[in-house]
């Protein structure tokens, strides 16, 4: 069974990171999709956030990574993927996101939506803290793979950081 996991990706991060690495030992094969939605104004072009994932996976045999426009159940038939994954932080986080499973599921009823918790050390972030924090110079070191906060430290014209 292979399994999407969709998100802006806007950029990865750690507990993005985790979740993907958790469902690569529960899934025969994961899909991480970076959707293109043109009402946002990412930080970070498509092909940037791409290869920020794949540099962060490559370590993982059976992640694929793409991107998408449209709806994520279409995307999801035409990867032939069963589930859709999507991590949960908080409670929060849970009524918006049953919201969008029950839309799902009223639309493509043989793909399911699965819950993951977030890794308690990760449940405080999520992309827009990692870029406020990197905006104003705080180290995203303990947030971001490497190269994403070498990125960011790119993007907001500080200084990258040391290993």
């Amino acid at each position: 069974m292979r399994a999407l996991y969709p998100g802006s990706f806007d950029p990865l991060t750690l507990g993005h990171l985790d979740l993907i690495e958790r469902a690569a030992r529960l899934f025969d094969g994961v899909v991480v999709a970076v959707l293109q939605n043109p009402s946002k104004q990412p930080a970070f072009a498509l092909d940037q956030r791409l290869g920020q994932i794949r540099r962060a996976t490559a370590h993982l045999g059976h992640v694929e990574v793409g991107s998408f426009d449209g709806l994520t159940v279409s995307y999801a038939q035409q990867c032939g993927t069963e589930v859709i994954l999507r991590g949960l932080r908080a409670l929060s986080d849970f009524e918006f996101e049953l919201q969008i499973a029950h839309t799902n599921n009223s639309l493509a009823p043989d793909v399911e939506t699965l819950f993951l918790a977030t890794a308690t050390r990760h449940s405080f972030l999520s992309s827009s803290v990692v870029k406020e924090v990197a905006r104003f110079g705080g180290n995203v070191g303990h947030m971001v793979p490497t190269g994403v906060a070498e990125d960011l430290a790119r993007l907001f014209n500080r200084e990258p950081p040391q290993p």
